[in-house]
């Protein structure tokens, strides 16, 4: 006992210098981030442009002769530039008449002077997108940095609390034939507690973690589940196991789609699970227009965020990673929406974070509460502030999601306060009977769905 003692200590001190790492690889990556000047975007082209585009024009058609002069007739620059922007070429009737009376080769020069313009606002949307690239790449870096500065306080503030639980572990275990080397108890800032067991079995037979999870929770009280990254079966070989304790709360979900008419495939995409450790998630994407190209833009979006979200991302970093990975494709300007719901199912708070997506609903007992949406899809602008909204929820609570096609098909100008009062009438039912019940409803407007529909509904229950 004396001898595992002196792990734990240590075990303890690296995580604490473990922690001091990740702050310092975190205040590089800011250092690193602020080394970038952000620059704004040009508008459109300057002076400097037009007199360039005039003199090479004049280069190379008019050699030696100056009787145009137009590089001298700043007022006519100034025209030549917004005429240029306005109407993406220059016609004979937009140069001075002085020119178009002496001038023996205006044709050419005139070409040659688009041609020197169209390579001049080229050049310019290639610069403005590496300049967004590169915000993109220093946004990107100081979402890291939080990331991981974050991820640092969290490590520094566990607190070992192996000697609390480990006889009551050791005797458990023991009865089942499952040795234990190695023990490591931590608990959270928010009491959530996590168990590391390094062990083997004894008597040649296997266990699966989920029952290994079991004897943990009668050693320790309170539900556990063993890690989703970590090793499904417990042999004679001694191999490492994490365990996390379970909320207080648990989810359940439902789901009721359809495609727009005319379509097979919906453009919007969903996903949910409470694999999270002590926490569940609800996200939904909606493609823009419908059908198989919008279904892999939003899938590709939903995917993302994730699989942010199961490593460790919290929700606002994941979604502006996000935004900024989808910057930086370059690929056609196909902007999905994003709307995501993470729910603490220790403490039944849940935060919601949106990109474009409309407005999500919470039905408790006693109304129904709107939340509102963001205003840009993901792709679009950068940088792009996701918008948050949090709520404590309590036993039997429902969150709605539904994607547009749900609210454009509802009747009257405030489509918010029909779907709001709708959500009120509905009888008490489960997750998956409330969102038939919804896209029901909404069909018997509409008929045929003129966009796709998606109705995602999650429900928290005490344990």
């Amino acid at each position: 006992m004396l001898r595992r003692r002196v792990v734990h200590k240590d075990m303890a001190d690296v995580n604490v210098y473990t922690a001091k790492r990740l702050k310092d690889m975190a205040d590089s990556l800011e250092g690193l981030a602020k080394t970038f000047t952000k620059t704004r975007n040009e508008q459109g082209l300057t002076k400097e442009d037009a007199v360039a585009a005039l003199e090479a024009a004049a280069s190379m058609v008019c050699g030696s002769c100056e009787n145009c002069g137009l590089v001298e007739e700043k007022y006519y620059i100034y025209y030549l530039l917004r005429t240029f922007e306005k109407k993406g070429h220059i016609d004979f009737e937009d140069m001075p008449r002085r020119f178009l009376e002496t001038c023996k080769r205006r044709t050419d020069y005139l070409g040659q002077l688009n041609r020197n313009l169209g390579r001049a606002t080229m050049n310019l949307s290639w610069k403005n997108r590496f300049l967004e690239s590169r915000d993109a790449v220093m946004v990107q870096f100081q979402e890291m940095a939080g990331i991981l500065e974050e991820f640092s306080g969290q490590m520094e503030q566990a607190k070992n609390v192996t000697q609390s639980f480990e006889p009551a572990l050791q005797s458990v275990l023991r009865k089942r034939r499952i040795a234990v080397e190695n023990v490591l108890v931590l608990q959270y800032e928010e009491r959530q507690r996590e168990v590391f067991l390094t062990m083997r079995t004894t008597n040649g037979r296997c266990m699966t973690a989920r029952d290994a999870a079991t004897l943990v929770g009668q050693a320790m009280g309170g539900a556990w589940s063993p890690a989703r990254d970590g090793k499904t079966i417990l042999t004679r070989n001694p191999a490492s196991f994490r365990f996390i304790e379970d909320g207080k709360y648990r989810m359940l979900f439902g789901i009721s789609r359809v495609p727009k008419e005319g379509e097979e495939i919906s453009g919007d995409s969903y996903t949910f699970r409470s694999g999270i450790p002590g926490q569940a998630v609800l996200s939904l994407s909606d493609g823009m227009g419908s059908g198989p190209a919008a279904n892999e833009d939003s899938e590709k979006v939903i995917e993302l965020a994730e699989q942010l979200l199961e490593t460790g991302f919290s929700a606002r970093a994941a979604l502006k990673l996000v935004n900024t990975v989808l910057l930086l494709t370059g690929g056609p300007e196909r902007p999905a929406t994003l709307d995501v719901c993470l729910v603490d199912l220790y403490t039944g708070v849940m935060e919601a974070m949106k990109l474009g997506a409309p407005a999500s609903f919470v039905m408790d007992s006693e109304e129904v509460c709107v939340m509102e949406s963001g205003v840009v899809p993901a792709g679009i602008l950068n940088p792009v502030e996701p918008v948050l909204l949090s709520r404590k929820l309590w036993d039997g609570d429902k969150i709605v999601m539904v994607s547009d096609g749900i609210l454009d098909a509802m009747p009257g100008e405030e489509k918010e306060k029909s779907f709001c009062d709708f959500l009120a009438g509905l009888p008490a039912a489960g997750p998956q009977e409330t969102a038939e019940m919804i896209l029901a409803f909404v069909l018997s407007f509409e008929g045929e769905p003129k966009d796709d529909m998606t109705v995602l509904v999650g429900g928290i229950y005490g344990r």
